[in-house]
């Protein structure tokens, strides 16, 4: 990786700093920066796989954000994690550290009242290290490219839907963490295979140290302890959500350039089986999804929690 924009001199001590890895996103950036400021994320720390688009020239020159661009192999790189893995040790040491992607969205309790740094005050005060999300698929009724993603929108005024039921949870026996399956991506793309549908369990809210590693893209991390984001003994812990606007019109574009590079897990299996369903029925919508309201509706469903946190 080569810096072409280092500002991270500009980095306080209490600041809340964000970690992300993007290939041709230029559309999606203004809505997820505005989005992660107003939420109370200080700096930025990108990590550009050789865009084309003219994402790496849009986020030069704001002076939140550092950048770095590199042109190898994104499968060879554990997915971005060796990448991300590095900035963090190096930057985020003792800062509350979100990891995410640029089409995923961290909604938490009382969200809509309360930013990042309230939630992350809390967390310091009650000794917790990580925070979980579960990653929540959102998608359009109707087909998914009916109705075309503009500059800067708000992807969830066209993807207001998700599944409220239909997930799969087990835990696993190595590194502890929860393992969630299911939602429209096992209902839809892998039906006939449901187990190995895409992981929607992350832990992408950590109070870094320059000793943590992610081992999955943001999975689990080491050490084991860090995985521990639910209650063993009865009750809930806080958690949060990722809602994850994957799903647009730009999303055909993108399966078919990842089905040519080739640069996902298990040679792009899961790329493979979204182009196969999609080009003969892009609709992910069903009778049983549910119209996304805010944060207390997800808590209800039971897909998020806050805990002993009022």
């Amino acid at each position: 990786m080569s810096c072409v924009q280092n500002n991270t001199k500009r980095i306080e001590k209490e600041d809340v700093l964000l970690v992300c890895t993007l290939r041709n996103e230029r559309i999606r950036l203004p809505y997820f920066m505005k989005y992660y400021r107003d939420l109370g994320v200080k700096h930025f720390l990108f990590v550009d796989n050789d865009s084309d688009d003219g994402s790496r020239e849009y986020l030069m020159g704001a002076d939140d954000v550092s950048i770095w661009h590199t042109t190898a192999s994104y499968r060879d790189s554990l997915f971005g994690v060796h990448w991300m893995n590095w900035i963090a040790r190096k930057y985020c040491h003792n800062h509350w550290t979100l990891t995410v992607d640029v089409d995923e969205f961290f909604v938490f309790p009382f969200c809509d009242t309360r930013p990042i740094p309230a939630l992350t005050d809390w967390l310091d005060s009650s000794g917790i290290k990580s925070f979980s999300a579960m990653l929540i698929d959102m998608y359009p009724k109707g087909p998914i490219d009916a109705q075309p993603y503009q500059d800067g929108q708000d992807p969830m005024e066209i993807a207001q839907w998700f599944d409220s039921g239909n997930y799969m949870l087990s835990k696993n026996p190595e590194f502890h963490n929860l393992w969630i399956q299911g939602g429209p991506r096992a209902r839809l793309f892998f039906s006939d295979d449901p187990y190995n549908a895409p992981s929607l369990n992350k832990i992408p809210l950590v109070k870094w140290h320059k000793d943590y590693v992610y081992m999955h893209s943001t999975h689990m991390l080491l050490p084991r302890r860090l995985n521990y984001v639910y209650e063993k003994s009865g009750g809930e812990m806080a958690s949060g959500a990722l809602l994850h606007t994957k799903f647009l019109n730009t999303f055909v574009q993108k399966t078919e350039e990842e089905m040519q590079r080739r640069q996902h897990y298990a040679g792009s299996r899961e790329y493979l089986a979204y182009h196969n369903r999609i080009k003969d029925d892009p609709e992910l919508w069903c009778n049983w999804s549910e119209k996304y309201i805010n944060w207390r509706q997800l808590e209800i469903l039971g897909l998020m929690s806050k805990g002993n946190w009022a």
